[in-house]
């Protein structure tokens, strides 16, 4: 079975709201998946935006998520570590959690969430970058699932 990434807070290619954006109260949407692969030990997930004039901007980093956790409520807090051992990197805002959508004027940019099944837990401190997570997964990805949504100005 093929691990699967979905919201309440948003339909899949459908546009984001206002509250989960910088245009809005920049709280985080809430986010549900299904059974993982066996051997799952932690989940990681990454949000960026590959449209962004400077290249891929990223909006959330977050690793070392319990294997039995199967969502993420809105507005998650915006710290280092969270209940269970997970812990929350820097964002391209150069802030901790969850950045919301806000792109300049213009077409609407794509953004996705993208979910990890990993079969360990992942050794990083704070401040920690979506490239310093995308080399600690290596080769320890045992499933991912995608959520893409839009938002433009």
């Amino acid at each position: 079975m093929a691990l699967n990434l979905s919201s309440k807070s948003f339909a899949a290619g459908e546009n984001i709201p206002k509250q989960f954006t910088c245009d809005g109260e920049d709280r985080s949407p809430e986010l549900h998946w299904n059974e993982p692969p066996v051997g799952t030990k932690t989940f990681a997930l990454i949000a960026d935006d590959p449209d962004a004039p400077v290249g891929t901007w990223v909006h959330w980093v977050l690793f070392n998520l319990l294997p039995d956790t199967r969502s993420l409520p809105e507005a998650l807090p915006k710290k280092d570590a969270l209940a269970g051992g997970a812990a929350q990197g820097q964002n391209d805002f150069g802030k901790t959690g969850y950045g919301g959508p806000c792109p300049p004027p213009g077409k609407p940019h794509r953004y996705f969430f993208k979910l990890y099944a990993l079969d360990s837990t992942v050794t990083l401190k704070s401040g920690t970058t979506k490239s310093d997570l995308e080399r600690a997964m290596k080769g320890h990805i045992l499933a991912q699932a995608e959520l893409m949504g839009r938002y433009g100005r």
